[in-house]
């Protein structure tokens, strides 16, 4: 690779880390070049980008973007590192699941996963991830515990307006 094709991956890379608040870092080392395919579309179809890169260009455009607020990343990228890209936090955590139950395997390994900040290492978080509510779920659970107490409070009027009505209708 030359040094202008180095810089155009790298410059590449930070769009998508500027872009996106969430990214995994897996390892797809022992996978097909089938596989691998079908990972990729399993991530057009979910609105997931994956992109493979050398790590030493991955941790590039990190540094240069924010040498702190990735940090925790770093020691992720070795082998050979696939990024998912997704505005949705769980959802390459799906993805990385059916594809391990279809396959009966345990690959791709997650590396490291940044979502919003936080980073999440080591592949004994995948499960964790496919529970990590999005910022959409956790409104309508907000919204839903709002409404109820104000569906109790006018459920509780009505009923006393109708029992003081048939009061009145006696």
């Amino acid at each position: 690779m030359t040094k202008d094709q180095k810089n155009e991956v790298i410059e590449l890379l930070k769009g998508k880390f500027s872009q996106y608040n969430n990214f995994y870092v897996t390892d797809t080392k022992s996978l097909s070049v089938e596989q691998v395919g079908k990972l990729r579309r399993a991530c057009f179809s979910k609105n997931v980008e994956m992109k493979v890169a050398k790590n030493t260009l991955i941790k590039k455009a990190l540094e240069s973007l924010d040498h702190e607020r990735y940090a925790g990343v770093y020691d992720s990228l070795n082998q050979v590192t696939a990024l998912m890209f997704s505005d949705n936090p769980k959802e390459p955590a799906l993805i990385l699941s059916s594809f391990r139950k279809e396959s009966n395997g345990d690959r791709p390994v997650l590396k490291a996963a940044f979502i919003n900040g936080d980073v999440y290492t080591g592949d004994k978080n995948l499960v964790t991830l496919t529970k990590i509510k999005t910022k959409n779920e956790l409104i309508g659970e907000v919204i839903g515990l709002l409404q109820s107490p104000a569906k109790r409070v006018l459920a509780a009027l009505l009923h006393h307006h109708e029992k003081q009505g048939a009061a009145a209708a006696e």
